[in-house]
């Protein structure tokens, strides 16, 4: 997004143009409508309601309702990824999922926040990204600009604050590596 479309100072007014806060209003609306009650199985309708509104989404994507998504256009969906019912996406910034990601329920991933160091608290954005093949457990929080590893896994409820690296397991708050991922045959 351009720095031009933000507002440098949040007590005298809204930190997005009002172009975006109309697309905001328009995808509100569909999402009430058209995707928040759609029944469970209809994930490629959901998929065509997200790319309506500019979402990147891959093949095979399971978006449940009740996923809330603060503004599409800002979200690429990698092949055969899910985002659980609960979850929020708040994606003032880029949110990128990667192939066969798995975001569960409840969890956070946010893009979003203000610079308290100047007085007029603008907002400012950073991107996430999850990596092929990782996992956000339930109700995890994770802050903006964090790249959660290949393959990693996100233990429920932990708050990410940095990135996390491939192929391990982390968690808590903060959240730190605990060991590594090995996949096993069954």
């Amino acid at each position: 997004m351009p720095l031009d479309d933000i507002n440098k100072d949040t007590y005298t007014g809204a930190s997005f143009s009002v172009r975006n806060r109309l697309a905001r209003m328009l995808w509100g609306i569909i999402y009430i409508i058209l995707f928040k009650y759609s029944p469970r199985p209809f994930h490629e309708w959901r998929s065509f309601l997200l790319r309506l509104f500019g979402a990147k989404v891959g093949k095979g994507v399971h978006v449940y309702p009740g996923v809330k998504i603060w503004a599409p256009w800002n979200i690429e969906f990698g092949d055969e990824c899910g985002v659980g019912g609960g979850a929020i996406l708040y994606s003032q910034g880029k949110i990128v999922l990667g192939k066969r990601s798995i975001i569960s329920q409840g969890a956070y991933l946010c893009t979003g926040s203000h610079d308290y160091t100047k007085i007029g608290h603008p907002l400012i954005t950073s991107p996430i990204v999850v990596e092929s093949f990782a996992w956000v457990a339930a109700e995890a929080f994770v802050h903006p600009g964090v790249t959660i590893g290949e393959g990693c896994v996100i233990g429920a409820r932990s708050v990410v604050i940095k990135s996390m690296p491939e192929w391990t397991v982390c968690a808590g708050n903060p959240c730190k590596v605990l060991k590594a991922r090995v996949i096993t045959d069954n």
